[in-house]
């Protein structure tokens, strides 16, 4: 299947509740499917008391600071303009993952509150972008939230990935350009799995190695020479 021709298709579960037409009221992706700039906030959890026998859930804290033992790499995921878009979007992420080699998935994970998801979904279409040692500041760019900064690409050089033409950064060592295969509710996260329909990577960018997070600061990756 033509790779632009199918993107509706592929994306079809992903932006189902966009193209609702009628009514305000939330859907599972917590966005308002007639305003789907308004962020709809997810229920309050069923509360009940904790049973003497019963261990009581995860402190969120202390849930972020063990977690954070897991060291993992960094990406930036990026989608083109949709129409009526003022521009491409993209995000860090940290939780990718790849899923399944046949066929070719990866997945990532998106907060429900995400103003940048609803951008993607629209677009169908999206390219992670791996980012190596030397760049932190990239990250930081677009680690920003979106309304604080509408465009995150200004100053960043780009150019379209083979694929789908989403936004491929200057200088990463490695990328992956997909079609949204799949989403998933996971609490108050979205599991966003895509179809590989094309990738690459930079030997020379990737020398440096990858950019890192460990405990709520970056880091790098130093082989063993055994």
């Amino acid at each position: 299947m033509d790779g632009m021709m199918g993107h509706a298709a592929m994306a079809a579960t992903a932006v189902r509740y966009l193209t609702s037409v009628g009514t305000a009221a939330p859907t599972a992706y917590g966005v308002a499917a007639a305003d789907p700039q308004a962020l709809v906030p997810l229920p309050p959890p069923a509360l009940r008391a904790v049973r003497e026998d019963e261990r009581p859930p995860p402190d969120p804290a202390e849930f972020r600071r063990v977690l954070g033992h897991f060291a993992s790499g960094v990406t930036v995921v990026t989608a083109p303009a949709a129409a009526r878009e003022a521009g491409p979007a993209g995000f860090v992420c940290q939780s990718f993952t790849s899923l399944s080699l046949e066929p070719p998935l990866v997945a990532f994970m998106v907060a429900r509150t995400s103003t940048t998801w609803p951008r993607i979904a629209r677009a169908g279409v999206f390219c992670v972008n791996v980012l190596g040692a030397g760049q932190r500041e990239l990250c930081r760019a677009f680690a920003v939230s979106g309304a604080r900064r509408p465009d995150k690409f200004a100053g960043v050089a780009h150019g379209p990935s083979a694929a789908t033409g989403s936004p491929l950064l200057d200088g990463v060592p490695a990328w992956i350009d997909c079609t949204i295969h799949a989403v998933h509710t996971g609490g108050d996260h979205l599991v966003v799995v895509g179809r590989v329909e094309a990738l690459g990577t930079d030997e020379a960018a990737a020398e440096p190695g990858p950019l890192l997070f460990h405990r709520g600061s970056f880091g790098t990756f130093t082989p063993r020479r055994d």
